[in-house]
């Protein structure tokens, strides 16, 4: 998948530092040439609509609660067929936020403290550190969004069936040498 290595087709950059404390909504809605890009980038075959609302609320002062709904209308090649197969993603997930960055500049007498290290388990990786109060929302989307693509799409009815018995497997490329060897 080309999702890995080329940059983001889209991006909705919010800046968190006007964020109020009664949160603020965003509606990210892909255009043509967006939606054209996206698909590309995802390796489908085509993305008809690509829409998402994120709720931004203020956890605490540097930390902040990201709740996205995702809606697309994607069409991807059977794995079979290669049919077109049509389908609808909806999905919604959250995400939290911390700002880790430095809103004022330190002064030159004051040492520079080293991070502190602390491994937590996988299952609670807690909130995703950002150094910058400008994020970027339509990230975490395309992220996602790849993730929910149907991994093996197939046309409605259509299984993969292996080829039929009766069929001899193909010869040895050792038995050519063995004829070679003489007395045999």
């Amino acid at each position: 998948m080309s999702a890995k290595t080329d940059p983001l087709p889209l991006s909705q950059v919010y800046n968190l530092a006007r964020l109020g404390n009664a949160g603020d909504v965003v509606e990210i809605v892909a255009h043509a040439a967006q939606r054209v890009a996206i698909a590309r980038w995802a390796d489908v075959l085509s993305l008809e609509n690509f829409a998402a609302r994120v709720e931004i609320r203020k956890i605490a002062p540097t930390r902040f609660g990201l709740h996205f709904v995702l809606k697309a209308d994607v069409t991807q090649a059977c794995v079979v067929t290669l049919e077109p197969v049509p389908a609808l993603l909806e999905h919604s997930f959250s995400r939290e936020l911390e700002f880790t960055g430095q809103t004022a500049r330190r002064k030159p007498s004051e040492p520079e403290s080293v991070p502190e290290v602390v491994l937590d388990s996988l299952e609670d990786e807690g909130p995703e550190q950002i150094e910058s109060l400008h994020y970027d929302l339509a990230g975490p989307l395309l992220e996602e969004f790849v993730l929910v693509l149907e991994p093996y799409p197939r046309c409605p009815g259509v299984a993969f069936e292996p080829p039929g018995e009766g069929l001899e497997p193909p010869e040895s490329p050792f038995a050519v040498l063995k004829g070679l060897k003489p007395g045999l």
